[in-house]
C-alpha cells in the first residue's frame, strides 16, 4: 500500500468517487463523505482495481469530526500529500428575493464556513510540499442560482486567496474548472438537459489527473 495520501472530501458520487478511483493506484484514498453505501460502493471498486481505502462517513460541517479524522491522519500517515475538495451543498433553484432561509444557511455552513474550518486542519496536514485542490463551476453565476452560487463563490475566492499566500511556500492550491458532467447536481439544476452531450465524471477525472500529481 502506497504511503502516499490523497484527502478527498465529497467522494460518495460524481467528480470526487471519480477522482478518488483515479488516484488510487498512486494514493491511499481517505475518502469523506455523509452516504455511508456509497462510500462502501466506492471502497469495493478501489479494491478490485487494487487500491486501498479508509472510509470516513462524516459530514464536513461538523468541525469536531473533522479535526478528529485530520487528527488521525496525522498519527497514522504523518500528514496528507493531496487534499480534493468536491463536497458541496446544492439548495434548489430560486429568484434572488425568494431564497428559503434554511436553504441559505445551510449552504453558508457547507459551502463556505466549512472551508474556512477544513483549510487550517488539512492544510497542516499538507505541509510545504501538499496540494490542495478545488473545483470552480462557472454555471453558478445563473440566474435563480443565487444561493449556491453565492456560496460557491465565495468557497472559490478562499482557495485563490490561499493560492496566492501559499505560491512560494506550499502547499500548491489549484482551482481547475471541469467539463459539465452528468451529475446529480447537474440535473437538479438542468432538468431536461441533453446528458449525452455531457462528460462523464471517469472522463473527467482522467483529464485533471496530471494537474493533481
Amino acid at each position: 500500500m502506497t504511503d502516499r495520501i490523497a484527502l478527498i472530501t465529497g467522494a460518495s458520487r460524481g467528480l470526487g468517487a471519480a477522482l478518488a478511483k483515479a488516484l488510487a493506484p498512486t494514493h491511499h484514498i481517505v475518502a469523506v463523505a455523509r452516504t455511508v453505501g456509497a462510500l462502501e460502493e466506492l471502497d469495493d471498486a478501489i479494491q478490485a482495481a487494487g487500491g486501498a481505502a479508509t472510509l470516513a462517513p462524516m459530514d464536513v460541517t461538523n468541525a469536531d469530526a473533522m479535526a478528529q479524522l485530520c487528527r488521525s491522519v496525522h498519527d497514522r500517515w504523518g500528514g496528507a500529500a493531496l487534499w480534493c475538495h468536491t463536497a458541496i451543498h446544492t439548495p434548489p433553484l430560486a429568484p434572488a428575493n425568494h431564497i428559503d432561509a434554511k436553504d441559505w444557511a445551510k449552504s453558508v455552513e457547507c459551502n463556505v464556513s466549512a472551508i474556512g474550518i477544513l483549510i487550517p486542519y488539512i492544510g497542516a496536514l499538507l505541509g510545504p510540499n501538499g496540494k490542495a485542490v478545488f473545483f470552480d463551476d462557472p454555471s453558478a453565476g445563473q440566474k435563480f442560482h443565487g444561493a449556491y452560487g453565492a456560496t460557491k463563490a465565495a468557497q472559490i475566492q478562499l482557495a485563490k486567496v490561499w493560492a496566492a499566500e501559499t505560491s512560494a511556500t506550499g502547499p500548491t492550491v489549484k482551482v481547475l474548472t471541469p467539463a459539465p458532467m452528468p451529475t446529480a447536481l447537474r440535473a437538479r439544476f438542468h432538468p431536461g438537459e441533453d446528458r449525452s452531450a455531457l462528460t462523464h465524471p471517469d472522463e473527467v477525472a482522467a483529464a485533471l489527473l496530471p494537474e493533481l500529481m
